[in-house]
């Protein structure tokens, strides 16, 4: 009964569709390597959140600490050394518990860990878990379990501002030769926004629950990185624009906080499960 349940929440999905990613990128790149990396990424994840959740008293979110493992596993190159994945997953789990307002995480975990990985540790990131380097058909895997997060977490006006802007934006760019905007239409670069805006811009603690906010949170998230890749390229445009949302979000609900008494009533809210 309890597991049934657990299916049917946001992050038991999450969970679900990354480890059936996690399955067939292995079983496309013909290795191992990414399954260890994961395992790597888990385990270093729980340990640190365990024990920093027993030394301050708080209640250890296993969930989401296993989504936020699995994230940096499917975005970090399957040749990333083992102590560069460890290190990355530290930094992750340490922003969710340290980097808060009312004990909830303002940026967004693994996007924050792998930023901090490139600087540190000049990590590679592939994405292969979101089938960059396969056949362009498997593209469809991507788009089903975007679709079914998407509607689990109720972030359709969030997923497709932020989709829509983005390509429209880097579709102009190619057109007025600015950049490398159409290398970011191909794969790989094509199937890291995917991925990107179905799984972790759509993190129900760091961005908006109300629709009119999703849809700035989206289109802000979308021309911030836009911006970044115009100027920098490389491969941190995508969470640096998700960053600038992160602050937006926080912002919002700092604003509404204050206006209500210092209560914050906006909370993330799913769809409702049928019985």
């Amino acid at each position: 009964m309890k597991a049934n349940k657990w299916l049917k929440t946001p992050k038991g999905y999450v969970i679900i569709i990354m480890v059936v990613y996690l399955v067939i990128a292995s079983i496309g790149a013909n290795t191992i390597l990414g399954l260890v990396n994961s395992l790597i990424a888990v385990i270093v994840s729980f340990v640190v959140d365990r024990i920093y959740c027993k030394v301050t008293n708080r209640k250890s979110s296993k969930d989401a600490t296993v989504i936020t493992a699995l994230i940096i596993s499917l975005v970090l190159s399957v040749t990333t050394p083992w102590f560069m994945v460890a290190g990355t997953a530290l930094i992750a789990i340490l922003s969710k518990h340290l980097l808060v307002y009312k004990k909830k995480p303002i940026f967004n975990p693994a996007a924050f860990g792998l930023f901090i990985s490139i600087i540190i540790f000049h990590t590679e990131q592939s994405w292969w878990g979101a089938f960059g380097d396969l056949q362009w058909w498997t593209i469809i895997f991507l788009l089903i379990g975007g679709y079914l997060v998407t509607d689990r977490v109720n972030k359709y006006p969030q997923v497709f501002s932020f989709l829509g802007t983005f390509f429209v934006l880097l579709f102009l760019m190619g057109c007025l030769n600015i950049g490398s905007a159409a290398d970011a239409l191909r794969p790989p670069f094509i199937n890291a926004a995917l991925f990107f805006g179905f799984f972790m811009l759509t993190d129900p603690p760091t961005s908006p629950a109300k629709y009119n906010k999703q849809v700035k949170f989206g289109v802000l998230s979308a021309i911030s990185g836009i911006i970044i890749y115009a100027i920098f390229g490389g491969l941190t445009y995508l969470f640096v624009g998700l960053f600038i949302g992160n602050l937006y979000s926080y912002y919002q609900k700092r604003s509404s906080s204050k206006r209500v008494g210092g209560r914050n009533q906006e909370k993330p809210y799913y769809r409702a499960i049928s019985k």
